[in-house]
């Protein structure tokens, strides 16, 4: 979020907050609050669960993409002041360059009108200006009719450098190019005539068809820029990156009727074939002037616009799959056996108890090449028994499967341990083993145990260990390695951010990674909690954190809804319910006579109160309304129930799968164009988006999420080229294996599966 404006830039604030009004399709004044909010250093969650009256209801979503905006539109009016003095210092600001600039509402709009202005490396237009042929090129320009060769005749100059006819209409042309790539307006009509006609295409790099192997599909491809997927996209992007694919924009014209874009610019110039001296040499100007200027400039303008939407659409698909996942329901407050599978090193066990303390961790060697079955079996009932552990957390990497057997043997050989076994993404638990957070947590402790320590607490609490990890390490996206990083974190945080404070956190048994994502805390503050809870004792209120360290007012005032202070001093303290807002409960209490201890969780009475007679100026209905409703509940977690999945019996590997059974997997990423399910084979397999459901469906992510269980029916098996083709849809049946084809069609479902299930 940025800080407040310059005053230059102070005048045109009303104009950012109906711009985004406008595109949010709210009120202004709503804007106009969340904009103040915001450069008061309020936090989005903080705002959109506590200011409802001042922002009219704005949600998280809509708080985030304008505070994007914000930012966006204030960056682009502070560029247009510095591209208004410079102009301005230049002498060369008219009234109605000045109106254009201000009426600029994108960055490439104004970069076009300073383009002509912009101080510039010396050129091959620039020293025929210096040789002073300039006039002539303004003279043929305006005049076609005069005889070229006579004109430039009267520029020959050996002092000036220009020692021919021929080197003078050089110059003047290279002069007129210049103009010509530089008119703002003809630069904008090009370079949406490239985007709307154009279209990308891509080859194989001569010699690099091993490297190039899973980029077959785009070995000689090309289709309409605007029409491009993302995920294709950027897929021929990463295989340029990787210097195996040529990729290149072309825009199709018809031999009879010229280059489209070259027609524009003789349009724009009035040049034509009128029989003229002029004509011809100024549409091969007009021509020069495209292949070395303006299709180089459009194309790149082209690549960054497909670029940018495919980034878009990429990293919105991560993040609404990364809330998904760090939204999982936990397993809760028990005792859990994370196997982190491995064969020449062997399974790496961690114990952890109901907090997610460690209790225990050993090794064992089920598998290759020791293959001491026997004994892994035996260490596991001892520590189940010793332990009383209730879940086996197994990760789903290398030997993940063959690991579920053992502990599946183990629970049909001892019924009696009562044993719940799941498979947990392992994604990011290598990240977490080797970062800085965990030597600090188990110094210790060898790296692959920790790693089952992070296998194991993500199945008790999914968003307590996620943020422990860097976001793109957990591997919930599409290509989230090609796409802005920038952009990419900002996102995730906001995600992580929401999620975190959406559910609240216990700040007694929180970890400091867990309490820096709190709206209105940092690191530091969130490190001084920690430090303070161990040498003090449990926090008995929320007032006691105004003791600690760096926490100031506002940080509590940010942070205080959010935190939790389990069986306190306040039974408030445990709920959603801001101190703030503290008095409105005590009114509630002193009007009706009831305790507020008794109040809490009785539905029954709640539900009778009229928000309206608690309301005044300082608390509106809208607050009355949320206090109320987490008095019938408080602290309610918005995750939903544990579930688990159940991976089939016999069915360990591709080549176990035969099209028509009838599988239950877990979804573990969900695209623009399907969705990936793991149905424990070592492989995903894709759902496609015209087999998730028997209606037509849109966006993937109404039907499906990230971590849901979910019923497949197998349509299609490749395992050589490792596909399997899933379908959600009632009644499903299995299908005829469709045929290989060298490239598919743009829309052929073939392409998102080789590309992302291959390359992500």
């Amino acid at each position: 979020m940025t800080g407040k404006s310059s005053p230059k830039a102070q005048p045109a604030a009303p104009t950012i907050s109906r711009r985004i009004a406008d595109e949010l399709g709210v009120a202004e004044r709503q804007v106009a609050a969340a904009i103040e909010l915001l450069e008061e250093g309020a936090t989005v969650p903080f705002i959109a669960r506590y200011r409802k009256e001042r922002t009219g209801g704005l949600d998280d979503t809509q708080l985030r993409t304008l505070a994007e905006r914000l930012e966006y539109l204030t960056d682009l009016i502070k560029r247009r002041e510095t591209i208004l003095d410079a102009i301005r210092e230049q002498g060369k600001l008219t009234p109605d360059l000045e109106r254009e600039i201000m009426a600029a509402v994108t960055k490439v709009a104004l970069e076009d009108l300073y383009a002509p202005y912009k101080q510039k490396r010396r050129t091959k237009s620039t020293i025929a200006k210096e040789a002073g042929l300039e006039p002539l090129a303004e003279r043929i320009l305006a005049n076609p009719s005069l005889a070229l060769a006579a004109e430039a005749k009267a520029f020959v100059s050996k002092k000036k450098g220009v020692e021919s006819v021929e080197a003078a209409l050089e110059g003047a042309r290279e002069i007129i190019v210049e103009k010509i790539a530089e008119t703002p307006r003809l630069a904008r009509r090009i370079r949406e005539k490239v985007w709307a006609e154009g279209t990308l295409g891509s080859s194989l790099v001569k010699g690099k068809e091993a490297e190039a192997a899973k980029f077959a599909d785009y070995f000689d491809f090309d289709e309409p820029l605007h029409k491009m997927p993302s995920h294709r996209a950027l897929a021929m992007l990463r295989g340029q990156k990787e210097g195996v694919l040529r990729v290149k924009v072309a825009v199709p014209h018809v031999k009879e009727r010229g280059h489209p874009a070259v027609n524009e610019i003789c349009s724009e110039f009035g040049i034509g074939r009128k029989g003229r001296p002029g004509d011809a040499w100024l549409a091969e100007t007009a021509e020069a002037a495209w292949k070395t200027r303006l299709e180089p400039s459009s194309s790149r303008e082209s690549i960054n616009r497909l670029k940018e939407a495919a980034d878009a659409d990429a990293i919105k698909v991560f993040s609404r799959n990364m809330k998904d996942l760090l939204m999982a329901a936990p397993a809760g407050p028990k005792v859990v056996m994370g196997i982190d599978p491995g064969i020449r090193t062997g399974c790496k066990i961690a114990v952890i108890d109901a907090t997610g303390k460690l209790l225990d961790t050993a090794t064992i060697y089920p598998h290759e090449p020791k293959r001491d079955w026997a004994g892994a079996l035996a260490k596991l009932a001892t520590l189940c028994k010793q332990h009383k552990v209730e879940l086996v957390s197994v990760g789903n990497g290398t030997a993940g499967r063959e690991t579920e057997k053992l502990v599946a043997e183990l629970s049909d050989k001892m019924p009696a341990l009562n044993l719940t076994r799941l498979m947990v993404s392992e994604a990011g638990a290598s990240v977490y083993s080797a970062s800085e957070q965990a030597a600090k947590e188990f110094p210790d402790l060898d790296v692959s145990i920790r790693g089952a320590v992070s296998i194991a607490r993500r199945l008790q609490d999914p968003l307590a260990e996620l943020v422990k990890i860097e976001p793109k390490a957990i591997g919930v996206g599409q290509y989230q390695h090609d796409v802005d990083q920038g952009a990419l974190a900002r996102s995730l945080d906001g995600v992580v951010e929401d999620c975190v404070n959406a559910v609240g956190v216990d700040v007694n048994t929180a970890s400091a990674s867990l309490l820096s994502r709190v709206a209105g805390l940092n690191a530091t503050i969130a490190a001084n909690i920690v430090a303070y809870r161990d040498e003090h004792g449990p926090f008995r209120s929320r007032s006691e954190l105004k003791k600690v360290p760096r926490l100031g007012a506002k940080a509590f005032e940010q942070a205080a809804g959010f935190l939790r202070i389990m069986n306190g001093r306040n039974p408030l303290d445990a709920s959603a319910v801001h101190p703030e807002a503290y008095p409105v409960v005590e009114q509630i209490a002193k009007k009706t006579g009831k305790k507020i201890d008794l109040i809490i969780g009785d539905k029954a009475f709640l539900s009778k109160l009229e928000p309206e007679t608690f309301a005044d100026e300082t608390f509106g209905v809208p607050t009355v309304k949320d206090i109320l409703s987490e008095l019938e509940k408080p602290g309610r977690d918005p995750r939903p129930e544990f579930r688990t999945a159940t991976f089939k019996d016999g069915v360990d590997t591709i080549a176990d799968l035969k099209p028509g059974m009838r599988l239950e997997g877990v979804v573990t990423n969900v695209a623009a164009f399907g969705a990936f399910v793991d149905i424990g084979v070592h492989q995903d397999g894709l759902v496609h988006v015209s087999e998730l459901a028997n209606t037509f469906v849109k966006d993937p992510h109404t039907v499906v999420k990230t971590g849901q269980v979910v019923q497949v029916v197998v349509l299609d098996v490749d395992a050589g080229r490792k596909r399997i083709s899933l379908s959600m849809k009632q009644g499903g049946s299995a299908r005829p294996a469709a045929r290989e084809t060298k490239a598919p069609p743009p829309n052929s479902s073939d392409s998102p599966f080789s590309v992302l299930a291959r390359l992500r």
